[in-house]
C-alpha cells in the first residue's frame, strides 16, 4: 500500500493540563510553536482548541483568530482544523470562530457519554453549525463517536447540508463511549465503504492508551490517522510525551512500518478536496 497517509496532530483538547503533562501548549504562542515543530515532523492537520491563562477551555473568536493567524505565518500550508466541540462553550458559541473561514472544522453530529457527562450535540445545533460551515467554505471533520454518527452524516449529505463527501473520524476510546473494539472498527470502515465509496477519506483517533491501537489499525487499514496530547499525553505508561512533534515523530514510524509515505500538506489538501491556502 502507498497511499499517502494524513497525520492530524490534536495540539491541545479541552482537559489536559500543564499538571498532567508540562509539553502541553495553553497559551497561543505556545500553541503555534509546538504546531510547528509538529509539521516539521509530518503533521499535515493541526486540530485546535484555544484556552483561557488559567488553563480552562475558552471558545473565544479572537483567541482562535491569533492561533490560525500564527499557523499560517509558521506553517505554511499546513491544513487549520478548528474544534467546535462542546466543552468549550454552549450552543452556538461553539461555532463563534467558523466566519474565520479555517480550512476545516470539527463536526460532532450526534450525542453521547463522555467519562463524567452527557456530550450533547442536539439535531438543531448540529444543523446550524453544519450550515455555518457551508457559508464560510469551511470543510466539516465529522466526529463519528457512534455508529450512528456515520449513519447521520451520510443523511446530512444527501440532504445537502454537508458539501461533497463527508470526512469521517472515528473516535475510539473514550470512556462510556465506544470502546477501542476491533471488530467495530472493522465494521465501521466496512459501512464507510458502503455509504461513502471505498475510494472516500476516513480518519480514527484513539483516546490514551488506545491512541497507538488506532494509529496501527487505521494506517494498515488505508485511513488516515490523529495524534497529539489532547488526546494522550504520554508516550508509554511510564514516559510522558516530551511534545506533540513526538506523537507525530511516532505516527510516521508506523505509516514507514506499513509503507505509506506521510502525506505533505499539498497531498493532504488534494485528498480532501481542500482550496489552496
Amino acid at each position: 500500500m502507498t497511499a499517502p497517509c494524513i497525520i492530524c496532530v490534536a495540539i491541545t483538547g479541552s482537559l489536559p493540563r500543564k499538571a498532567d503533562n508540562p509539553a502541553v501548549p495553553i497559551s497561543v504562542s505556545e500553541q503555534i510553536e509546538s504546531t510547528q515543530e509538529a509539521f516539521e515532523a509530518g503533521a499535515s492537520i493541526v486540530h485546535a482548541h484555544v484556552r483561557n491563562p488559567d488553563e480552562t477551555p475558552s471558545s473565544d473568536p479572537e483567541k482562535f483568530a491569533a492561533l490560525k493567524e500564527g499557523v499560517e505565518k509558521h506553517c505554511p500550508g499546513m491544513i487549520i482544523q478548528l474544534s467546535t466541540g462542546g466543552r468549550s462553550g454552549a450552543g452556538r458559541e461553539r461555532g463563534g470562530m467558523l466566519p474565520l473561514e479555517p480550512d476545516m472544522a470539527s463536526l460532532s453530529v450526534g450525542s453521547n457519554n463522555f467519562p463524567t457527562r452527557v456530550y450533547e450535540n442536539p439535531p438543531d445545533l448540529v444543523d446550524w453549525l453544519a450550515a455555518e460551515m457551508l457559508e464560510h467554505g469551511v470543510k466539516p471533520e465529522v466526529e463519528a463517536f457512534d455508529l450512528s454518527h456515520i449513519l447521520h452524516a451520510k443523511g446530512m449529505a444527501d440532504q445537502g447540508k454537508l458539501a461533497g463527501t463527508p470526512y469521517v473520524q472515528f473516535v475510539m476510546g473514550v470512556k462510556n463511549a465506544m470502546p477501542a473494539d476491533r471488530d467495530v472498527f472493522d465494521f465501521y470502515v466496512k459501512t464507510h465503504a458502503r455509504l461513502f465509496g471505498a475510494d472516500a477519506p476516513w480518519c480514527a483517533a484513539g483516546i490514551g492508551a488506545s491512541q497507538i491501537v488506532l494509529n496501527e489499525w487505521a494506517i494498515a487499514a488505508g485511513g488516515h490517522a490523529r495524534t497529539g496530547l489532547e488526546d494522550n499525553v504520554r508516550l508509554d505508561k511510564t514516559t510522558l510525551a516530551p511534545s506533540n512533534a513526538a506523537l507525530v515523530a511516532r505516527t510516521a514510524e508506523i505509516c514507514a512500518r506499513n509503507e505509506r509515505p506521510v502525506a505533505t500538506w499539498q497531498q493532504a489538501r488534494a485528498i480532501l478536496g481542500l482550496r489552496a491556502p
